[in-house]
């Protein structure tokens, strides 16, 4: 296999499972209410369970029962406003800590974001509109692909080699231009303020920064991927890292002022 070929290897799968995936979120997210509170569910009892693995590999069903207490956490939160996040939510890091495994402390942390990005994402398409999350979406997307291309075409110094060795500075630095580049074709919509495009970078650094934290799990458990769910990304938190880390910066900025987006 050429230099190149090897390059470019993963394209291919990464491509069609991606395509998979956008067909499947874009009928549950334009479906909503019950619907897309199921895929979210399954998603972070899924992720949830790729965590546990990881950090204990040797009780799969305990990773199991972990998993479905997310998901029963995420029905509670979402189908009965009455039990708060507050009170179903931590007894899933609880579960970790509860449990013998590596990296512990960092792993209750990561199923706590977890919980918030899936929390976040149903009530910010059940709240905020359809508009609000697809530019949510849009945005890691963008900075993914950007800093897939430009990291692999441009190449140079390395962001953080010792956590994540295939990351450079010019695909981060790609991956916030394509994120301010899409708030601005928001604004020019109609559908957001100037300070969106401002915003947009931002988001998408926390989502690379959701890449990196799982990179640097990976790294201290010797895993190369959190599953082999999907073909061409591995597993699904390898798939949606970058997409909880920029919910959860989303969730807490929601907490401060409203987001600059309508519709």
């Amino acid at each position: 296999m050429s230099l190149q070929s090897a390059q470019w290897g993963d394209l291919k799968p990464r491509v069609i499972s991606a395509a998979v995936m956008l067909a499947v979120g874009a009928v549950e997210i334009w479906l909503g209410g019950w619907w897309f509170l199921i895929l979210i569910t399954l998603l972070t009892a899924v992720m949830i369970w790729e965590l546990a693995r990881l950090s204990q590999p040797a009780e799969p069903r305990m990773a199991l029962a972990i998993a479905a207490l997310a998901a029963l956490c995420m029905i509670a939160d979402e189908g009965w406003p009455s039990l708060s996040a507050w009170i179903v939510f931590p007894l899933v890091p609880l579960a970790f800590m509860a449990t013998p495994r590596r990296q512990q402390k960092a792993v209750a942390a990561i199923s706590v974001a977890i919980l918030v990005s899936g929390h976040g994402l149903f009530v910010l398409r059940d709240e905020a509109g359809i508009i609000a999350f697809l530019w949510l979406l849009g945005v890691v997307i963008v900075s993914d692909v950007m800093g897939y291309f430009a990291g692999r075409i441009l190449g140079g110094p390395k962001f953080w080699p010792a956590i994540s060795p295939k990351k450079t500075w010019s695909g981060t630095i790609a991956g916030w231009i394509g994120a301010a580049v899409l708030g601005a074709c928001f604004v020019v919509a109609g559908y957001g303020s100037v300070w969106l495009i401002v915003l947009s970078p931002f988001v998408a650094f926390a989502g690379q920064m959701g890449d990196i934290v799982e990179s640097w799990l990976k790294r201290r458990v010797g895993a190369k991927d959190s599953s082999t769910l999907i073909p061409g990304h591995g597993g699904v938190l390898d798939r949606f890292d970058a997409l909880t880390g920029a919910m959860v910066l989303v969730m807490l900025l929601t907490r401060l002022f409203d987001l600059p987006i309508g519709g």
